[in-house]
Formats: C-alpha cells, sequence, structure tokens
C-alpha cells in the first residue's frame, strides 16, 4: 500500500492506494508518504474539490462487495449539494436502513464516496471522521445542500 496526504480545509488527510485503485482516507497526514501517479491524481482532485473546483471525482475506487458495494455505489450517485436519507438509500439497494447506517459508517472512502451526503430523517445521522457530525455539516456546507 502507498500513501500520500495533504492539509485540507477539514483537517489532515491521507489517500491509500493498492493495486492501482484507492482503498482509503484516513483523517491524519501518513507516517511514510509515497508517491504515485494515482495519488497524484487523486490528491489534485481533492484539492479542486475543496477549492469548490470539482463536484465529481473520477478516480478508480475500491467499491468493496456485496451490500456494501450497493451502498457505496447509491452514494457515489448522489449529487453535489443533494443529501438522500438512510431509507431512500435502503430502498434503491433493497436493504434495511440500519444496514445502510451500517455500510455508511465502514465506508473507507469518506469524501470521495460521499458518506456525508447520507442522513437520517429528521435527524443528521452519524459520520467517523473526527468532528463527527460538525465534520459532516461542514462538507455538507461546502457543497451548498440544504442542511435539515
Amino acid at each position: 500500500m502507498i500513501r500520500a496526504g495533504m492539509t485540507g480545509p477539514f483537517g489532515p488527510v491521507t489517500l491509500v492506494e493498492q493495486d492501482g485503485r484507492l482503498v482509503g482516507l484516513e483523517w491524519r497526514l501518513p507516517e511514510e508518504p509515497g508517491q504515485s501517479d494515482l495519488l497524484t491524481e487523486a490528491l489534485a482532485q481533492l484539492a479542486d474539490y475543496f477549492a469548490g473546483r470539482l463536484r465529481r471525482f473520477d478516480l478508480p475506487l475500491d467499491w468493496g462487495t456485496g451490500l456494501n458495494a450497493d451502498v457505496r455505489r447509491a452514494m457515489a450517485a448522489i449529487p453535489w449539494g443533494e443529501t438522500r436519507t438512510y431509507g431512500e438509500i435502503a430502498r434503491a439497494v433493497g436493504a434495511p436502513a440500519q444496514a445502510v447506517g451500517q455500510a455508511c459508517g465502514a465506508n473507507p472512502l469518506p469524501i470521495l464516496i460521499p458518506c456525508h451526503r447520507v442522513t437520517g430523517t429528521g435527524w443528521f445521522g452519524g459520520f467517523s471522521a473526527p468532528g463527527g457530525v460538525e465534520t459532516k455539516a461542514l462538507l455538507l456546507r461546502h457543497e451548498g445542500a440544504l442542511l435539515i
């Protein structure tokens, strides 16, 4: 695995590459940074996202398998500035909302696969990044999403 990082407006992040795909986003800087063409491009796209110039990532991602993959692809389909509820994602993938919530929490590529765009019905939902739901709110505000 190769790691490279940057500090953005929401704190430090590290992207993790394995076998030509991104497999993780960690909320810290790497201890031993590396370099690859994919990581260089991914960090450039992430910087453009933070600057408001990029609304959809075009990178090879590890989607996982089974329900996790289905939920991650459904999250990735949520447009910039919009949100979906756990229930809406659950109906789209044919799974219980609780399972969708667990899959969102297990997302290894936050921001790139925008789990921050998934909320509860009438409540904000959780977020696994440092700062928790406050970071989720900052990401949604950055995208111009209407907050509940």
